[in-house]
């Protein structure tokens, strides 16, 4: 699935995500397998919720803005990590900061390796508890991946890169997202981890 194929040679998902949401980790760690059975080629697109929120007048996740919900959620993710076989720890920090995490998968949105970086990122939040939004963590990950630490996060960190993050969550904010994971097929947009499988079949049917 990370071959990457020109999109009008294949169907294709948008796969909407920020690395601090708990559900979106659900979706990262299964979608490319899942989409390959499909058929279906996945393009990743990273966006930062926290301005999305903030346009709701909220200054958090309404899993802390609201105390049972969030009792709730950690409850479901237990029971959905033990489902798909994932690991998982309740993060001690949530949600996490990953500004450069999110600008390394913006700038790498078309590289082969995109698919295994957003997993480690997702896995190192929600099964290890580390701090995503550590550098030194992120250029770890890179170093895991073969790739240039110093290169990589030096062009992600550039103000063109970080203009591109602020626009890509514009167009997010544009298209209706309100959440995450989100996925669009074609125009068709599917909210939350449990609409994965709908958004494929669709995908795979000729919608994308």
């Amino acid at each position: 699935m990370n071959d990457n194929p020109p999109a009008c040679a294949a169907k294709t998902i948008q796969f909407w995500f920020d690395f601090g949401s708990n559900y979106s980790y659900l979706s990262a760690m299964r979608i490319e397998e899942a989409a390959a059975r499909h058929g279906v080629r996945v393009v990743w697109k990273p966006f930062l919720l926290g301005p999305i929120f903030r346009s709701f007048g909220w200054e958090a996740s309404p899993f802390v803005l609201q105390k049972e919900k969030g009792e709730y959620v950690w409850q479901d993710m237990v029971r959905l990590c033990r489902k798909y076989g994932l690991p998982w720890k309740k993060p001690g920090t949530f949600p996490r900061n990953a500004m450069l995490a999110h600008r390394v998968a913006l700038l790498a949105s078309d590289k082969p390796w995109i698919g295994e970086f957003c997993q480690q990122i997702m896995r190192l939040n929600f099964a290890f508890d580390q701090d995503i939004g550590s550098e030194a963590v992120v250029r770890e990950v890179l170093r895991q991946l073969g790739q240039p630490a110093d290169e990589v996060v030096a062009a992600a960190q550039s103000d063109a890169n970080k203009l591109r993050l602020r626009e890509q969550t514009e167009a997010a904010k544009a298209k209706g997202i309100f959440g995450a994971p989100t996925f669009f097929v074609g125009d068709e947009m599917y909210w939350g981890n449990d609409r994965l499988d709908d958004a494929l079949e669709d995908a795979a049917a000729g919608s994308a």
